[in-house]
């Protein structure tokens, strides 16, 4: 199973506990007196069957507070996802924190940082590289937003593929236009394996039928549930921090509801995605010490309920390069989400926004979630740390700890070591070509696309995702949402070297 890193400490609180149940009490008020817009049939009938005032003409859902503390404790606090490899499970909740990717919609070339749509083979080969990287736990939707040569329509299916056959991690599935259907084929298919179900509010204070419905068969189908928002502080939000968590609290409240009154036990972890409003531009304010101290009192306030967090803000920066503004803006980010509580921290590979994600990015931020998580898991302080009878035994100067056993046990267990950093000394650099980190990451990536091999699938469960996506093809050709001309540049694709599952 996969460890992810162990919080050792008291998570960090940065409001009062008179402050977290002031947000509570907002949260239940609004939940009650404005409530929720919901334009799903099915889901307002499993409202108002079980408590909560429902306006059907209106679509408005009304959520008394004795139906939403009932719901808060019946989802679970801790629970196991399977992979298809069982040492890739992984378990949410308690002290665990794990890192996993976050998207971008295209690749961007590092060179003239020019954003593109990848090839296949840089979409396989970027998730070959996530499977390897350690600190990296498990998959989001998707690494990038498709394909060249890919439909619109398929972008999502075809994404989900390449990470069953291109890593044994743990997956994401996202919702649009019917996939889910297909998705949970692809997951079922594999036996042993689950993945989780993601959906979004539109915020403020809506949820659509599309997502409603994929919900739907997300929790038929007991995937375990990711549920987020996308709010701008100042824009589908109160601009104050606390008004924004007032809103993102009663949509993430909500999901739980919904999740608890359809299947009583769902496992369910809900994620914080504000951001503040550049007010020079009106565009979202991309890796803001706000939206981190709005990631903070989020995870408080969902310790408090007893349901995972994840911290989706941690990837978002508003640097459009690998550079220093990248690095401060996630490091800082990663670290706060880490310990002011968060079960899962979303940021690697992404650079601008959702836009970009890269392969170097990824290597580097590997080392990131390395280097929080070192820190998290402190260290061990014990008779043999303490090491006072080495102490005794090397003295005082001209003594020297550098030969000693102790020394050659202990250095692995204690230090981390970053794999795209240069930690030469000056005349080594000198030597060696002056490389920096991103000369190391590149040279990194480059290794793991040549020399990792994620495990196959088996010729079965190869030719069962391949009938998936067959149906699914067809699917969408009888709904006319493939163009023929988009069909004639996919056909190529499809028999192209690139795509050798056929």
């Amino acid at each position: 199973m996969i460890r992810g890193f162990r919080r050792r400490f008291k998570p960090l609180e940065i409001a009062t506990e008179q402050e977290i149940d002031a947000i509570h009490q907002a949260t239940l008020e609004v939940l009650w007196k404005t409530g929720v817009l919901v334009e799903h049939e099915r889901a307002l009938k499993y409202f108002s069957k079980n408590g909560c005032h429902v306006d059907f003409e209106e679509k408005r859902v009304r959520i008394p507070p004795a139906v939403v503390e009932h719901c808060l404790q019946k989802a679970p606090s801790i629970f196991c996802v399977k992979a298809r490899n069982p040492n890739d499970d992984i378990v949410i909740g308690g002290d665990t924190v794990y890192f996993t990717p976050f998207p971008g919609m295209q690749t961007v070339d590092v060179d003239t940082w020019q954003p593109r749509t990848p090839t296949r083979k840089e979409y396989y080969d970027y998730i070959n590289l996530l499977d390897a990287l350690p600190n990296i736990h498990f998959f989001t939707c998707y690494p990038y937003f498709g394909f060249q040569g890919v439909p619109e329509v398929m972008k999502i299916p075809e994404g989900i593929a390449a990470k069953i056959r291109n890593s044994t991690k743990i997956n994401l599935c996202c919702y649009a236009n019917d996939c889910e259907i297909f998705t949970v084929k692809m997951v079922n298919a594999i036996e042993g394996m689950e993945s989780f179900g993601a959906g979004h509010s539109a915020p403020p204070l809506s949820f659509s039928r599309e997502m409603m419905e994929s919900f739907f068969r997300y929790i038929e189908a007991d995937f375990p549930i990711w549920a987020g928002g996308g709010p701008v502080m100042g824009g589908t939000t109160p601009v104050t921090i606390a008004g924004s968590m007032v809103v993102t609290n009663a949509e993430m409240v909500a999901y739980v509801v919904f999740t608890q009154l359809v299947r009583p036990g769902a496992r369910i972890m809900v994620h914080d995605y504000a951001l503040p409003i550049n007010m020079r531009t009106g565009a979202p304010n991309f890796g803001a010490m706000e939206a981190f101290i709005h990631q903070a009192i989020f995870n408080q306030v969902w310790r408090r309920y007893g349901v995972p967090s994840v911290a989706t803000s941690a990837g978002l920066v508003s640097s459009k390069k690998i550079d220093f503004q990248c690095g401060y803006e996630k490091a800082f980010s990663s670290l706060i989400a880490a310990l002011s509580g968060a079960h899962v921290i979303q940021f690697a590979g992404g650079i601008y926004g959702e836009l970009e994600a890269h392969p170097i990015q990824a290597i580097l931020d590997n080392d990131i979630a390395g280097m929080v998580g070192r820190f998290l898991q402190g260290a061990d302080v014990n008779d043999e740390t303490l090491a006072v009878d080495l102490i005794e035994e090397v003295g005082p100067i001209p003594g020297h700890y550098l030969g000693k056993a102790h020394t050659r046990e202990w250095w692995k267990k204690e230090y981390f070591i970053p794999e795209a950093a240069d930690k030469l000394t000056l005349p080594e650099w000198v030597k060696g070509g002056k490389k920096d980190c991103m000369d190391y990451a590149r040279e990194k990536a480059e290794e793991i696309v040549a020399t990792h091999k994620p495990a196959p699938l088996t010729d079965l469960q190869e030719e069962e995702l391949e009938k998936i996506l067959k149906e699914e093809r067809e699917y969408y050709l009888k709904m006319g949402l493939i163009s023929q001309k988009a069909w004639d540049v996919y056909e190529r694709d499809l028999s192209s070297s690139e795509y050798p599952y056929a």
